[in-house]
């Protein structure tokens, strides 16, 4: 019997996915396990491996498809097995098959026999379009069929265009602009999934060529897949939740001192450098303890103080940003920590990461100062109650208690809360007191 291969639901609140690329190919043997095609859902990009063992067959969505979760993609089959009687290779309703062409003669045809006179135009026309001039009443003297009496004829038996363009892959925009622009769409090269020609192309084509040199020079991008999923959550974030904002310098000569010192000792045993990322999620994770409240979130009009302290790390990639977790960061020695970092930065950038990599996080970083960004203003990653924003570390004039000046390290951190959960003495507290530990770095023992 056909193995059903379906698009998996990877996700509490996942819909659909995007397919990305097929791994195996229509007739190729496949191995129970072994990866099958790789999809982009609105979190993380993923492999799906092969329900069974046997032949790939009936594939019906390709790259660029949006599917439904649940939905059959292919199948697998059996040597000797054949798919499905109810399986259509297209999810739109099937066209009737096109009447094959009568086949050429190898002499040419003589004029059908006719009942009433008629041109010679007129006959050549008939017998090339295989009408019977019997059918056909003549306009001419004496009833004569003309020429025109046979273009007539011929217009009443032929299909109307826009029957005929029922044939070509199109929108329900393209197919409506087409016919308010008098357009044929069997001329058009479709620019979306399998060649449908979309409304773009229907407009360029009725614009002329100038438009089409125009068009080129546009790169279209569908908001789809990842960036789709930022788009949607970053608005509702900052239409929802009131954003207050905070901000603090902090002296980070006692926090790089520490960092040295144990790079100096990972070094030392062989181990791999501590990042300022993973030196700032234990000091981050360390606060939370003693501040509850932003590890929170708000469901059904109930505040729900979190047990578990999971830090979101921003990564950036090539078409968007994802927050892989390091769970239970208040647990962990900052070189396991750092590690997990690793591990989980370099797998977001090559695709690999999984569902449980980019869910339950609590509280999220987002660290921009790798690229030069002394301070900027995050939103907040619903449905978490706050966000912390790091800049670049630079050297800065600072005054002392006694009024010396002198030059330290400077690094602004800006930690934007929900306002309907955490008041601003709240998030006060909370940032000067992460202040005071990344200033005195052995606060991480107390």
């Amino acid at each position: 019997m056909a193995t059903s291969v379906i698009m998996p639901k990877l996700e509490m609140d996942q819909e659909t996915a995007t397919v990305i690329q097929w791994l195996k190919q229509e007739g190729e043997t496949v191995t129970k396990g072994e990866p099958l095609l790789v999809v982009e859902t609105s979190k993380i990009t993923i492999e799906i491996e092969a329900p069974a063992s046997g032949i790939l067959a009936g594939v019906r969505v390709g790259p660029g498809d949006v599917v439904p979760v649940t939905e059959v993609i292919a199948y697998i089959l059996q040597p000797g097995e054949e798919l499905p009687a109810e399986l259509t290779p297209e999810a739109e309703p099937a066209l009737p098959p096109s009447p094959a062409p009568a086949p050429t003669p190898d002499v040419t045809p003589s004029p059908p026999s006719v009942s009433r006179p008629a041109t010679p135009v007129a006959q050549r026309l008939a017998a090339a379009h295989g009408l019977d001039l019997s059918t056909i009443v003549g306009t001419g003297p004496g009833g004569e069929i003309t020429k025109a009496d046979v273009e007539k004829a011929l217009a009443v038996s032929q299909p109307p265009a826009e029957a005929q363009t029922e044939k070509v892959r199109a929108t329900p925009a393209a197919r409506r602009i087409a016919r308010e622009r008098g357009v044929d769409l069997s001329t058009i090269a479709g620019s979306g999934p399998r060649g449908r020609v979309q409304a773009a192309d229907v407009l360029a084509a009725a614009a002329g060529p100038a438009a089409e040199v125009a068009r080129a020079e546009v790169t279209v991008i569908p908001l789809q897949g990842m960036r789709r999923t930022i788009a949607e959550r970053m608005t509702a974030s900052y239409q929802t939740a009131p954003h207050i904002t905070l901000t603090v310098r902090v002296d980070m000569g006692a926090f790089e001192e520490a960092r040295a010192q144990l790079n100096a000792r990972a070094e030392a045993t062989g181990q791999p450098r501590i990042s300022v990322t993973a030196l700032l999620v234990k000091a981050v994770a360390q606060t939370l303890r003693r501040h509850p409240w932003l590890n929170s979130t708000l469901r059904d009009q109930e505040i729900h103080l979190l047990p578990e302290i999971n830090i979101n790390v921003a990564v950036a990639l090539d078409d968007g940003l994802i927050v892989p977790v390091v769970h239970g960061a208040d647990g962990k020695s900052v070189a396991e920590i750092s590690a997990e970092v690793r591990d989980l930065v370099a797998r977001a950038r090559e695709g690999r990461l999984t569902p449980a990599d980019v869910t339950g996080g609590t509280f999220t970083i987002s660290n921009l100062g790798p690229f030069g960004i002394e301070q900027f203003t995050a939103i907040i990653n619903p449905p978490q109650a706050a966000i912390l924003a790091v800049g670049i570390t630079r050297p800065e004039p600072v005054a002392d208690e006694e009024g010396r000046v002198t030059v330290r390290p400077v690094m602004r951190m800006t930690l934007s809360a929900d306002h309907r959960i955490v008041d601003g003495a709240v998030a006060a507290h909370f940032l000067t007191d992460l202040r005071e530990v990344l200033e005195n770095p052995i606060l991480l023992l107390w």
